[in-house]
């Protein structure tokens, strides 16, 4: 019989200062979360957001006060050299064993374009990725690379590296890209959709060879007392993430966001984000996703009221969920 999957809490840097990100996983731990997330942004998607403190020494911090796995999204090639980013996940899986994963995407524009490096269509970055990949599961492995390509990696080697690598995951939004990671992956990463996308998202992975491998969902919702809480909080916080298409990952400014999404109302947001000041509501839609397979749904509360959000949560939906998931 295949385990509960764990219920996951999302520290988003792009809206509060580490610090208080820092205070709120560990209260997301005392009111009953099993694992976390955090994401690795060097700008806010908008200027209401506001913040974007730097992932990984954050999480040596998340990491040393809570008993929490956790996991991270990176993009390797550009803010980021691949042996860069293979001796931080080294360390922290040296430091905290068995309790961390690390996904790989080929990122956006906003956080990447700082280096000045071009920013390449979609099927280059994605070869850019898969490269990066290898160059980071070689250096995790041991090995003492040097590699002339998209990236170059001259006599690097890990001296600090953890008894067990850790996950290494591919990010993906698109069947395609899905599909793509499936071939060098531990694991798939992907966003909250309807069933029947993430069914197609899942296929898609294990075509590409993901078979047997973790499944990982970041759900973006909002809960709030009122519903008129909730869709106003959704709309302030969250509005320059609905973007379809290429966009999102072609802006270049936190101003460019707001501007794209000027005349987004707060109705729109029903589209890509969870809304609703129904728990019960919530815990249905949760439970959906645990009946597709995935390992781990880590929850992103996009609002403000994020402290209201752990302890509704951790009194009435985490425990829900756990009631369904108990022999009958």
């Amino acid at each position: 019989m295949a385990l509960p999957p764990r219920i996951g809490f999302h520290a988003s840097h792009e809206q509060f200062p580490p610090s208080e990100l820092l205070a709120l996983a560990r209260a997301a731990e005392q009111a009953g979360f099993d694992c976390a997330m955090s994401s690795d942004h060097f700008k806010p998607w908008g200027m209401a957001q506001g913040h974007s403190g730097f992932a990984w020494s954050w999480l040596g911090a998340a990491m040393a006060t809570t008993r929490l796995p956790f996991g991270v999204i990176s993009a390797p090639g550009y803010r980021y050299h691949p042996a860069i980013l293979a001796q931080g996940a080294a360390t922290l899986a040296e430091m905290f064993p068995g309790r961390f994963w690390f996904a790989l995407g080929s990122g956006q524009r906003l956080n990447e374009d700082i280096t000045g490096l071009a920013w390449q269509e979609k099927s280059e970055r994605n070869a850019r990725l898969r490269e990066c990949a290898e160059v980071i599961r070689s250096l995790l492995a041991g090995e003492e690379v040097t590699h002339h390509g998209r990236v170059t990696v001259v006599d690097a080697k890990l001296y600090s590296r953890p008894t067990q690598p850790p996950a290494l995951l591919g990010a993906a939004v698109t069947e395609a890209t899905a599909e793509a990671v499936g071939a060098w992956a531990d694991g798939l990463l992907t966003v909250s959709a309807s069933p029947d996308q993430l069914r197609k998202m899942i296929q898609a992975f294990r075509r590409g060879g993901g078979t047997g491998k973790r499944l990982v969902v970041q759900v973006t919702l909002n809960w709030a007392r009122t519903e008129e809480e909730a869709l106003t909080g959704a709309h302030e916080q969250w509005r320059t993430n609905v973007l379809g298409g290429d966009v999102n990952w072609e802006l270049r400014k936190p101003q460019d966001f707001d501007t794209a999404t000027r005349f987004v109302g707060p109705e729109d947001m029903r589209e890509s984000v969870w809304i609703s000041s129904d728990l019960d509501w919530h815990a249905a839609r949760i439970a959906e996703l645990a009946e597709l397979g995935f390992d781990e749904i880590q929850l992103h509360q996009v609002g403000r009221n994020q402290r209201a959000f752990i302890d509704a949560f951790g009194e009435r939906v985490l425990p829900a969920l756990r009631r369904r998931e108990e022999p009958r």
